[in-house]
């Protein structure tokens, strides 16, 4: 069963090794396990619904209180201590494009605000129920979630956009095929969700990110029904599928979504080479990036990440015969691992491999074989787990990313570290900030920062969220001040949201609000996600 106050099935734990305990005391200091609150008080916390009634809507106050929240850590401070501000009213499970219509007409209707819901996995707010006057309606799309047309010769496929990761690639894997995209939420997260909120899969390298998967697809919105032809190409004015991508759910709800899909791949390895530096391995990232070889993952880790991840891994005497032959061959205390994918058929992997290794040979990178990569791939979907694990110890832990040219990189990582490890001097805490490039581009790349601090002896939900939105603040204005964006995979939700402008300037920001305006006159779809309205 899927937790309802954390990440994941409620039955896997991902424990930590031994030797990680010290490493976080060292870091940040001892914690203290806070008190959680039960989820029968939850539960008794709801209030009663203000929906009429319909044979559609499930008004039960355990749904509604697996609806309240997604997954970012201010969720989790509101879920573990039970102090939820806002429910929805009901929650719908429809299974037909008329049912959502009817549900879209309900709404109206009766004057409620309506949030499609996916995989519940939004780490920025995009689900989450906002205290306001009118009642909430949240539509799962889950049980929208069959393979609903196959086009094995033109390597399309059309699913129910509710339906998870796991699903659709055992669909596809069945007939010989893949898409591809695998986000670190990939076992908990949806087709829809994807699309509308701009996700990137962790071999976006080589399978490309969401945009260039989605095809076509069927959106009801509260002014009518779009639908979205999966053309190869076309020059019919301004491309739609842009207006559905990133929307977020102020537009509609995305009912059926057709992708490009392709045959799987022969084979497929990662490996893993160590640099001498940041400095060196960023190098070599840009240089094989640029020469376009054929690759499906670059993920390069900065000195602090790595020794995080070497200490989280166990494994001592490996990862001391590790340092030690690092050591002989000029590689020391910082260390930068990188995690090198390779997919396609047997001559393009051991090309890609070759080349790969050789621009990575001229900057001092030393290939250790595949060992550390197949470690990351066993574990991919499963670190996410960590956070429960690191909760329960006392310590809360978020993430962040953004995107920049090749030539502020180096600043980048910088201002952001430092913005988060001086977040809470203060107050006398210490913040544990690391961070990653893990989607690389010819241009540039995005960097992927990962940050720890400890909740408050006494377990206080309000001063353990002060702290997330020091952090996550300083962080921010770091990143707008230094040049990148405001997100490079996790949308806007929320979180985001007093950020958008400063990309998008006055006449986007317009543009966004004419389009909200188009295809919701009314207002009922996702307030105040996205833009402000």
């Amino acid at each position: 069963m899927r937790r309802w106050n954390g990440w994941g099935d409620e039955t896997f734990v991902y424990p930590l090794p031994d030797s990680a305990v010290p490493f976080l005391q060292d870091w940040i200091g001892p914690a203290e396990p806070p008190h959680d609150a039960a989820l029968d008080e939850v539960i008794s916390s709801v209030p009663d619904s203000r929906l009429p009634s319909h044979p559609l809507v499930d008004t039960d106050p355990f749904a509604r209180v697996l609806h309240a929240r997604g997954q970012s850590l201010p969720d989790w401070i509101a879920l573990r201590s039970g102090r939820i501000p806002a429910f929805p009213d009901g929650v719908a499970y429809p299974t037909t494009n008329a049912q959502v219509r009817e549900l879209l007409t309900y709404a109206a209707r009766v004057g409620a605000r309506l949030i499609p819901y996916g995989g519940g996995t939004s780490v920025v707010g995009h689900i989450n129920v906002l205290p306001g006057e009118a009642p909430v309606l949240t539509v799962d799309l889950g049980r929208m979630n069959r393979l609903l047309h196959f086009d094995e010769v033109s390597h399309l496929a059309t699913f129910g956009a509710g339906i998870f990761g796991p699903d659709l690639e055992a669909q596809l894997r069945a007939r010989g095929f893949t898409l591809g995209h695998f986000p670190q939420s990939f076992e908990l997260s949806s087709l829809g969700g994807w699309i509308v909120t701009r996700s990137n899969g962790q071999q976006s390298l080589g399978y490309g990110r969401i945009e260039a998967m989605f095809a076509g697809g069927r959106l009801e919105a509260p002014a009518g029904t779009l639908i979205l032809p999966p053309f190869p190409a076309s020059a019919a004015g301004p491309d739609l599928r842009e207006v559905v991508l990133g929307s977020e759910g102020r537009l509609g709800i995305l009912t059926e979504a057709t992708v490009r899909i392709r045959r799987l791949p022969e084979c497929e390895e990662f490996r893993a080479v160590f640099f001498p530096d940041f400095r060196q391995g960023q190098e070599a990232v840009r240089e094989i990036m640029q020469a376009r070889l054929p690759l499906s993952m670059l993920r390069l880790s900065t000195p602090l990440e790595t020794e995080t991840t070497l200490a989280l891994a166990g494994h001592e005497k490996v990862i001391r015969w590790l340092k030690e032959l690092l050591r002989l061959r000029g590689v020391g205390e910082q260390r930068c691992m990188l995690i090198l994918g390779i997919t396609g058929n047997a001559s393009s992997v051991r090309l890609g491999r070759e080349e790969a290794l050789a621009v990575a040979r001229k900057y001092g990178g030393v290939h250790v074989g595949k060992l550390f990569g197949n470690q990351w791939r066993k574990s991919r979907f499963r670190t996410p787990y960590l956070r429960n694990t690191l909760w329960e110890m006392g310590y809360a832990l978020d993430t962040l990313e953004t995107a920049t040219q090749w030539s502020n990189i180096a600043r980048m990582v910088d201002v952001i570290e430092e913005a988060l490890r001086d977040g809470l001097q203060d107050i006398g805490e210490r913040v544990l900030a690391f961070s990653h490039l893990s989607h690389t581009y010819p241009w540039g790349s995005n960097v992927y920062t990962t940050y720890l601090y400890r909740i408050p002896a006494n377990g206080d939900p309000e001063e353990t969220l002060r702290r997330w939105q020091v952090l996550k603040t300083a962080a921010s204005q770091a990143i707008i001040a230094a040049g990148g964006t405001i997100t490079h995979q996790h949308g806007i939700g929320t979180d985001h949201l007093p950020y958008l402008a400063a990309e998008k300037g006055a006449l986007g920001m317009a543009a966004l609000h004419a389009l909200s305006q188009c295809f919701d006159p009314h207002g009922i779809m996702n307030p105040r996600k996205l833009i402000k309205r």
